[in-house]
């Protein structure tokens, strides 16, 4: 019986022990060396204007709307870019209800964009990124809105181009991927 209660009490110590390293003191040192040397990633990359205000983080889109922005993918994510809906359509290449809303995006871009009916639209334009969260679009998709978004703001066209490579994301470690041009950064530049 001495021998039960002495295991049991270097199972119960061992459980304690390894309980506080790696439910307090590991987690303490993560959190403090992300604070140290990955402070802004570790926050959440966030977008904070000269007034202290948080207007978003650099990692999520958000909705913008009107002639005067630059306006983002489409969004499956929950009620559009809810960040806690995280996630694509899940509706495949032979969907009907994809194919429909695709031609109705479609549509809509050329006329808010005034392209004609046989301008091609960039497919960001049209379609949701797989977390419905992306704040990227393409570099095409940037230089067809700029000339709407130029004249809502009676400002040149060079100049929103000028604002939109200042906003442009290089390729992932240079070759990886696409430059893309960050929706909310370009639209807070815009409002300066």
């Amino acid at each position: 019986m001495k021998e039960l209660f002495s295991e049991m009490r270097g199972a119960i110590m061992s459980t304690l022990i390894l309980a506080v390293v790696c439910c307090g003191l590991y987690p303490l040192v993560v959190f403090g060396i992300a604070q140290v040397a990955f402070h802004d990633k570790a926050n959440g990359s966030l977008i904070v204007d000269a007034g202290g205000t948080v207007r978003g983080s650099r990692l999520l889109g958000q909705q913008f709307a009107g002639e005067k922005y630059f306006h983002p993918r489409p969004s499956a994510a929950g009620n559009g870019y809810d960040a806690a809906n995280s996630s694509g359509s899940n509706l495949g290449p032979t969907s009907q209800k994809l194919n429909d809303a695709i031609k109705d995006r479609v549509e809509a871009y050329r006329k808010e964009n005034n392209l004609k009916d046989t301008d091609s639209v960039p497919a960001d334009a049209v379609t949701a990124s797989g977390s419905g969260l992306d704040p990227h679009i393409s570099l095409h998709n940037a230089g067809l809105q700029a000339p709407r978004i130029a004249k809502a703001r009676n400002i040149t066209v060079e100049k929103v181009l000028t604002l939109v490579r200042a906003n442009t994301d290089s390729a992932d470690l240079g070759i990886l991927g696409d430059a893309g041009v960050n929706v909310l950064q370009l639209n807070l530049a815009l409002d300066k």
